[in-house]
């Protein structure tokens, strides 16, 4: 066989692999932006309710749940430094707008400062879980984000019952449009490294560069 013609079959094989590469990730993808606009269900009660920032909904849904008893206690995980439990009293009122919260719902919540990223959401919540005994957790998150949440929780937390409860952020009222779709597909790819078991090792190379959530 030439030279070239060993580089042409070459490049055909490379060129079938790219395609079918494409069509599972495509068909992945189609799932995956599906099963990230279901609709949240009522979870039963937990010991426990973690929400994860970093979007629009999310701390004002935890708070709907703790509210209405859904959890005994509430983590909100990756806060910003410089947040007060005041701070996030402000977002209790569009949750139920002239009702008064459970006298005690205040010294029932806390405020983890330190996590950057999905993983250091788990790592805060583990800790928190552990020292407050929990047993069973509601994660609270956006309805893209929920599956790699619930992973990288369920592996710092296997013994404790995760419920998952996610909400429909903005980017997912039209989850079609170009903008949507981007943050979509970049969760979807970190929801592939989480299942290969590369997103720890990816985000402790994150945190040295400098990187972030």
């Amino acid at each position: 066989m030439s030279g070239r013609a060993a580089a042409v079959r070459f490049l055909g094989g490379a060129l079938a692999g790219l395609v079918l590469f494409g069509g599972i990730w495509a068909g992945g993808f189609a799932w995956f932006v599906h099963d990230a606009l279901r609709p949240a269900v009522m979870p039963p009660r937990a010991d426990g309710i973690v929400v994860l920032t970093g979007g629009q909904g999310r701390i004002e849904a935890s708070l709907r749940l703790l509210a209405d008893a859904r959890g005994r206690r509430l983590l909100i995980s990756g806060v910003a430094p410089h947040a007060t439990p005041a701070s996030v009293a402000v977002r209790l009122q569009p949750v139920a707008p002239g009702a008064m919260p459970p006298p005690d719902m205040w010294a029932r919540v806390t405020l983890g400062r330190h996590a950057t990223s999905t993983i250091g959401n788990a790592d805060e919540t583990a800790a928190w879980a552990r020292d407050n005994a929990i047993r069973s957790l509601i994660v609270v998150t956006a309805g893209y984000h929920i599956r790699r949440a619930m992973m990288e929780i369920g592996r710092t937390l296997p013994d404790v019952t995760l419920y998952p409860y996610p909400i429909q952020p903005p980017v997912l009222r039209d989850p079609y449009h170009v903008s949507s779709l981007r943050v979509i597909a970049t969760e979807y790819d970190k929801w592939i490294l989480a299942s290969l078991g590369l997103a720890r090792d990816m985000d402790a190379y994150g945190r040295r560069d400098g990187g972030g959530r």
